[in-house]
Formats: structure tokens, sequence, C-alpha cells
């Protein structure tokens, strides 16, 4: 494989899953640094073509000075929630990946604000060209509200206690960096709350990312949009890499690879409630080896679903 600047999480097997034409047309909803990319288009001939996309415009930086003399290649600036309108109209595609969450060169960022190992501005932001950062909605989300986006996204048992102290604290001044909103959160979350080997704020971090990015909501509407566009046979691939995220796209590939059930004992079954998916493979896991070359990848699901020709 082409070497990168990072690690792509799980590569072979997203390789294998895409199930890859040299002719074909291809989405890579989420570059990050190209690594998925990269070994995409190792397997693409010369009549093949290649969609990147992506929220930050550094990532996409990187691909255009990468890849933006390849003919087979374009290079988006854009969330694959608005697949529709990133591809030409009513062309159809062979497979779509999506690898959610955050990328390595983001974490180790300090200024883009992921990550509470390196203290810099409580940002989140994936296009910090656009919305407001996760220091501003603090300074000014209701109480309830801030309590309300920890338990959704972060399923933080203390997100009373954490929007309470979040409260109190900006009476006086306002959280600016990554550092004071770990330390106000390792302050008040019990002992007894708190995960081993896991460092208090990693839940309200992972929830606030969530709630900024708007992901939960550009998971659905990229779902949606993936399947629009797939052709017959083509594959949907994505990598998740927690619950609420998995649990999203578990339930999206199952019901779209199911009869109705309320219409599933008719004699003859309406072609509106036909499956259009069928799942290609069952949910798999990094392997140790992986893992232990990548801590980061330990928590990656990767699942799949084929497009049906209904």
């Amino acid at each position: 494989m082409v070497s990168t600047d990072h690690s792509p999480v799980m590569l072979q097997q997203v390789v294998e899953a895409m199930a890859i034409r040299a002719d074909g047309r291809y989405v890579d909803g989420t570059y990050g640094r190209g690594g998925h990319a990269a070994a995409i288009l190792e397997q693409l001939g010369p009549d093949g073509r290649l969609w990147l996309l992506d929220r930050d415009p550094e990532a996409v930086a990187h691909a255009r000075q990468r890849w933006g003399d390849d003919p087979r290649c374009n290079v988006v600036r854009d969330s694959f929630s608005r697949l529709d309108q990133v591809l030409p109209e009513n062309l159809g595609v062979d497979g779509v990946l999506l690898d959610l969450g955050v990328s390595s060169p983001q974490l180790d960022t300090p200024g883009r604000g992921f990550s509470f190992s390196h203290d810099g501005p409580l940002d989140m932001r994936m296009d910090p060209d656009s919305g407001v950062s996760a220091a501003e909605w603090l300074a000014d989300a209701d109480e309830r509200e801030i309590a309300r986006v920890l338990r959704e996204y972060g399923e933080e048992p203390a997100a009373r206690r954490i929007a309470r102290a979040v409260s109190e604290r900006r009476m006086d001044a306002p959280l600016r960096t990554t550092g004071e909103l770990a330390e106000l959160v390792a302050a008040v979350v019990p002992q007894r709350q708190q995960v081993r080997g896991r460092h208090p704020a990693t839940r309200t971090f992972q929830a606030l990312r969530i709630h900024i990015n708007g992901e939960l909501e550009a998971l659905r509407a990229g779902l949606e949009a993936a399947l629009r566009r797939l052709q017959p046979a083509g594959r949907l691939v994505v990598i998740s890499f927690h619950s609420l995220e998995d649990r999203l796209v578990k339930r999206f590939m199952r019901d779209h690879s199911r009869v109705d059930p309320a219409l599933a004992r008719l004699p003859i079954v309406p072609e509106s409630a036909r499956p259009l998916l069928k799942l290609a493979a069952k949910a798999r896991r990094p392997q140790t080896a992986e893992i232990a070359a990548n801590p980061r990848a330990r928590s990656a699901v990767l699942r799949v679903a084929e497009r049906l020709d209904s």
C-alpha cells in the first residue's frame, strides 16, 4: 500500500469491503489524511473516479496537494451529508466510505481543541470557518441544555454536576481552553463514575464534539444520501468509533435490509416495502496487532451493506 502520514483504521478490511472495480465510481466521504483514499486509488484504473470529501480545510488542502493533478479525483470541501449536492445529478456510485470520528491530525493539533491531552483553544469544530466553537456554546447555553448534551451524546452519568460546574465557573470567567475544561470535569466527576484508564473528561469532550459538529444529524443524512446514490451491488462501508454512531449505522443497515414487518405477511409484498440493502458482512473490529500499533483504533467497528437491484 501507498504510505501515508498517519494510520488509516482497518485499511485492508476496508479495501476488501469496498469490492473495488477498476472502472468504478467511489466516494471517500471523510478524507482525513488520505490513507483509505490512497488504497482505493491503487485499485482504480484510468476510467475510475473517486470523490474526496471533507469539512476540514486542512484535510482538503492536503487532498488537493496530493491528488489535485490526478484526473480520477474530485476534491470537495463539504460534508458527506450533502452527497446529493456534491455529486453530479443522477450519478450512481459503486461505493461510499465513511470513516467517522476525529482524525489523528485533528486530535494532535492543540489549536483545533479536540483533545484534553494538549492544552489549546476550546474549539472542536470540524470546519473552523462555520458555526460556534465549544467555548462560545458553553458560555451561552442553558445549564439544562448542557446537561442534556452531555447525557445524550456522551452518556455521562455526571452530566448535571458538570453542567452546574460550568454554569458556576462562567459567572467568574468563561472556559477558554481544553485544559480548563478537562480540569473542571476531573474535579467534579465522582470517582465511582470514572472509567479506569480513561480521563474523566473523555465523555464530556465526545459529547461536545458531536453536538458542535452536528455529527449524528450529518450521519443520518449521509446514510440516506449514500443509499440514494448507490448503484446495484454498490457498497456502503462505515467505520464508527462510539456506540451512538454504531447504533445508528447498525439500525439503518438492518432496517433497509428487511421487508417492512407490517407488510411482510402479505401474499405479494409491495415494491416500495422491499429491502434496498443486504448485509454484506458481519460487523468487524480491528485485530490485536493493529490496536497495539494504533491504540486509537481499539473502539472501531466496521459495517458493510450492499445495494440491492430493486
